[in-house]
């Protein structure tokens, strides 16, 4: 439990696309180099690439032990990479070279995120704690992110852009020694190569291609997190049209991060107790009203209220969907397995936000009202395919 917590609140530091990197790289790119919606959502989807061949890592780690463990030494070595990495960050003052910087962060951050997944599964499902382990990934994940986010729009409001993004850095350089001194927490036993165990990895592996029930769990992953995004949109309404600060819009992030510890708290108090079908209908519903709750954003007071409000059910969401994906993993290829529905879930972010930012720009004429509407009933739709999940527990799994 202790070493999910340090791998998550890394992660809430060092992501890129959420973390304290974030709002001073929009900033950054926004003010300094006056790039539009489209032009920061193209170019920094590269950084999702990473998470989205997450199945990658995991296979290596299932298939080559190193050092002869699994989980340990690759965790040692992603997160060395992201020291250095987030230090290179840290003297870069240009696009040229920034974004080649960062996309090795993202691989360091995707690489230790997917190892610590396998453990997930791994130590979960022997322990029927799956709920419990995602729910403390994500509830420190949330803890590091509000503080993150509240230093990063502090940091804007002090620093010139470029000096906001190198600091920022250099921070995130900080986050992943708690990993490699936290590694040793790992109770793992020892692996080596031989013919035996990789054949038998290797019939796990294919037996994860030929298992209907995964394939059925993805595409419902797939669908129930891919609407068109507003991400991009909403930064640039917020400090253009509604004249929010840069300190406000680090605040909202901090308290969107607050909602979702107090969605796992809500979790471990009460929605732990609902079986998985009414707790992924409970998560959409939930969806679908806290993205309508955008159409309310006037004022800082109602912004507060949306994304505190958001920030709960998107906890509520990510342990359903979470706990349903490790749920079907098949036993002897975990990392990958989990990580393949982890991308699924990751490959909807670049799509969901360009493809937003695309109606934003050009059909909806910079107008948010429309875009909102539009995802939100995207994800009502979604409320229609549960019943289905229903018919997939009936069904043996191949």
């Amino acid at each position: 439990m202790w070493f999910f917590a340090i791998v998550y609140a890394v992660e809430g530091i060092g992501q890129a696309k959420s973390g304290i990197m974030w709002q001073p790289l929009s900033h950054w790119l926004k003010e300094s180099l006056h790039w539009n919606p489209v032009t920061i959502s193209t170019s920094l989807a590269i950084l999702d690439l990473p998470w989205v061949i997450k199945p990658l890592w995991g296979a290596i780690s299932d298939f080559v032990p190193l050092f002869g463990f699994r989980r340990r030494p690759y965790l040692l070595l992603a997160n060395v990479a992201a020291v250095l990495a987030f230090a290179w960050v840290a003297t870069i003052d240009t696009t040229t070279a920034m974004i080649p910087a960062l996309t090795v962060t993202a691989f360091a951050m995707a690489i230790s995120s997917t190892l610590c997944g396998a453990l997930l599964v791994e130590t979960g499902q022997k322990n029927n704690t799956t709920g419990s382990f995602v729910n403390q990934q994500w509830l420190w994940f949330n803890i590091a992110q509000m503080v993150s986010v509240l230093i990063a729009g502090y940091m804007i409001e002090i620093l010139s852009p470029v000096d906001a993004v190198h600091v920022a850095a250099s921070i995130a350089a900080v986050a992943p020694m708690a990993i490699i001194g936290g590694v040793w927490l790992i109770q793992e036993p020892r692996a080596r190569i031989d013919l035996n165990a990789l054949r038998d990895r290797l019939r796990a592996l294919m037996s994860v291609f030929r298992s209907r029930n995964l394939w059925f769990v993805g595409g419902f992953l797939f669908l129930y997190y891919f609407s068109p995004g507003f991400g991009t949109p909403l930064y640039f309404q917020m400090s253009d049209r509604l004249g929010f600060s840069q300190g406000f819009i680090g605040e909202l992030s901090a308290i969107a991060a607050g909602g979702w510890i107090i969605g796992g708290v809500l979790y471990r108090w009460r929605l732990n107790r609902l079986d998985r079908i009414t707790l992924l209908r409970l998560s959409i519903l939930g969806g679908v009203l806290s993205t309508l709750s955008y159409l309310a954003l006037a004022s800082p007071a109602t912004a507060m209220i949306i994304w505190l409000f958001g920030g709960i059910t998107s906890m509520i969401a990510m342990v359903a969907t979470m706990s349903l994906a490790a749920e079907s993993c098949p036993e002897g290829a975990e990392g990958f397995a989990f990580a393949a529905m982890m991308s699924i879930m990751n490959l909807t972010g670049p799509l969901s936000d360009t493809l937003g930012s695309v109606l934003y720009q050009h059909v909806f004429n910079e107008q948010l009202t429309p875009l909102i509407i539009v995802s939100a009933g995207a994800t009502a739709l979604v409320f229609f395919l549960v019943p289905l999940m229903v018919e997939r527990r009936a069904q043996p799994v191949e």
